[in-house]
């Protein structure tokens, strides 16, 4: 969350409008949630493969992204990717599970429209007090 609370947060203090903050939020995310979704199976047989061959399977982590797909589905894990996951993890949980492209690609950048204007317009109401509660 904190990650995506930093571009509401950084268009704030530039003096960005809130629509601006919102879109360059939103383009933020999406451009790794595009990433991860069309080069991700070549990110993980090429990059992650090499560096990562003997990493157990079964590891407290992989469980609780096994609970967060069981319980909640492609829209939960959308939704919940900006608070509980970044984008990257929750793309990777989404195409791991078998989700189609198209299908990420939509949760994603609904998740990230919600997100980013409820997070702008509550930085941009409340300034300053909710900057210093994230900040402290």
């Amino acid at each position: 969350m904190l990650k995506f609370i930093f571009g509401p947060t950084l268009g704030y203090a530039g003096g960005f409008s809130l629509l601006s903050t919102i879109l360059i939020t939103i383009t933020g995310m999406m451009s790794s949630v595009l990433l991860f979704t069309f080069l991700g199976k070549m990110l993980r047989e090429k990059v992650l493969i090499k560096f990562f061959r003997n990493k157990k399977k079964f590891t407290k982590r992989n469980r609780r992204f096994v609970v967060i797909w069981k319980k909640y589905g492609l829209p939960g894990v959308a939704f919940l990717t900006p608070l509980l996951l970044t984008p990257i993890g929750g793309t990777i949980l989404l195409a791991s599970f078998g989700s189609s492209k198209r299908e990420i690609v939509v949760s994603m950048f609904l998740s990230a429209v919600f997100w980013s204007t409820v997070f702008s317009i509550l930085i941009y109401v409340l300034g300053p007090e909710v900057i210093s509660v994230f900040t402290n």
